[in-house]
C-alpha cells in the first residue's frame, strides 16, 4: 500500500501540474470576458477541472488510506449542478429532465464523490441513448421500515434522500444486471469501457451508508435508484463557502519556483494582473541565485515542492 500512496503521488503531482494552469487561465479569463455565453462555458469549463482535481485528490486519499472530506450535501443544489454539466456537454438529441420537489433532507457526504455517482450513472445513461432519448433524475425522500430493511441487506432504518437516474435507452439484459456491478464488468465496446463505472459508484454509495438497486428492461430503459441516509441533525450547516476575493498587490515583488514552464507562466500572469511583480525561476538552484541577488526585494516566495536538481524543502 506504500508503494501504491507513493506511485499515487507522483501521478497526482504531474496531473495537478496539468489541471493547474488551465483553472488560473480561467480566472484570468473571467476578468477580461463580458460576454454572458462565453462565462458560462467558463464556468463549465472551472467547474470540471476542479472536480478533476478533487478526483486526483480522491485517488491520493484512496491511496494514503484517508477518508475524503464529508460535510452537508444538498441535493437541490447538487442535481441543478448536474443538469448544467449534462446540457453543455451531452449530444443536444439527449433531453434532461429534473423532478425534484420544493424542499428536501440534506445528507452527510463527500461532494466529490457523490457527484461522481451521479455523473457515472448520467454518463452510462447517455451511452444506452446512442440515438437520443430522455435523462431524467428526480430525487424525493423515503422511509425505511424493519420490513424494507429486513428484505434489503444495505438498508438500515430511517429516512433516505433518494435519487433517480432514469433513461429511455436500450435497457439492460436481466441475465447481465446481477453482474453489472463487478469490477471490470463492461457491456461497452472494447476502448469505451473500464468495467469500473458502476463498482466504483456501488463502493461510494456503501461508504455513506447507502444502498443502490436498479430497475431495466431490454428497449425500455433503465432506471438506478440511490439512497443516501437523510441527516436528522437540525444544527447542520451547508459547507461555507471558502471563494474569497483575492487581495490585490501593490507592486510587491513575488519569486516563483516551478519546474513546469505551463504552471510559472499562468502564475506569472496572474500575479501581475493582480498589481504584483514576479521573477520566476525553474528550479531551487536557480531560484536560490535569484533570492540572493533580490533578498532585500523578495516579499515572498512560491515554490513547488517536487523539482528535479533541488526540490522545494532543500530550496527552503
Amino acid at each position: 500500500m506504500e508503494s501504491i500512496g507513493t506511485l499515487a503521488g507522483g501521478i497526482a503531482h504531474d496531473l495537478n501540474n496539468v489541471l493547474a494552469p488551465i483553472m488560473m487561465s480561467i480566472d484570468l479569463l473571467k476578468m477580461t470576458s463580458s460576454d454572458e455565453r462565453t462565462g458560462k462555458i467558463l464556468a463549465t469549463i472551472e467547474t470540471s477541472t476542479r472536480r478533476g482535481a478533487d478526483m486526483v485528490q480522491q485517488i491520493l486519499s484512496f491511496a494514503r488510506g484517508v477518508e475524503g472530506v464529508r460535510a452537508m450535501i444538498d441535493p437541490l443544489e447538487i442535481i441543478p449542478d448536474m443538469q448544467h454539466l449534462v446540457q453543455d456537454t451531452f449530444p443536444k438529441n439527449i433531453l434532461f429532465r429534473a423532478a425534484l420537489p420544493a424542499s428536501l433532507p440534506m445528507f452527510l457526504g463527500d461532494h466529490t464523490q457523490v457527484h461522481q455517482v451521479l455523473l457515472n450513472l448520467c454518463v452510462n445513461a447517455r451511452d444506452a441513448m446512442a440515438d437520443g432519448g430522455t435523462l431524467t433524475v428526480s430525487a424525493d425522500s423515503m422511509t425505511v421500515d424493519e420490513h424494507y430493511a429486513s428484505i434489503h441487506p444495505d438498508a438500515m432504518p430511517g429516512t433516505y434522500v433518494r435519487i433517480k437516474v432514469t433513461d429511455t435507452g436500450t435497457g439492460i439484459p436481466q441475465e447481465v444486471v446481477d453482474k453489472i456491478f463487478d469490477p471490470f464488468f463492461t457491456t461497452k465496446e472494447l476502448g469505451k469501457g473500464t468495467g469500473l463505472g458502476l463498482s466504483t459508484v456501488l463502493a461510494i454509495i456503501k461508504s455513506h451508508g447507502g444502498f443502490l438497486s436498479v430497475q431495466s428492461k431490454p428497449g425500455h430503459g433503465t432506471t438506478f435508484i440511490v439512497c443516501f441516509p437523510a441527516s436528522t441533525s437540525p444544527d447542520c450547516a451547508l459547507p461555507v463557502d471558502s471563494e474569497k476575493l483575492h487581495p490585490r498587490g501593490q507592486g510587491e515583488l513575488i519569486l516563483v519556483v516551478d519546474d513546469e514552464a505551463a504552471v510559472r507562466a499562468i502564475t506569472q500572469q496572474t500575479l501581475e494582473a493582480y498589481g504584483y511583480q514576479v521573477l520566476v525561476a525553474a528550479d531551487g538552484i536557480e531560484a536560490v541565485s535569484l533570492y540572493t541577488r533580490h533578498q532585500t526585494s523578495v516579499a515572498a516566495v512560491l515554490t513547488d515542492m517536487m523539482m528535479p536538481v533541488m526540490d522545494g524543502p532543500a530550496t527552503i
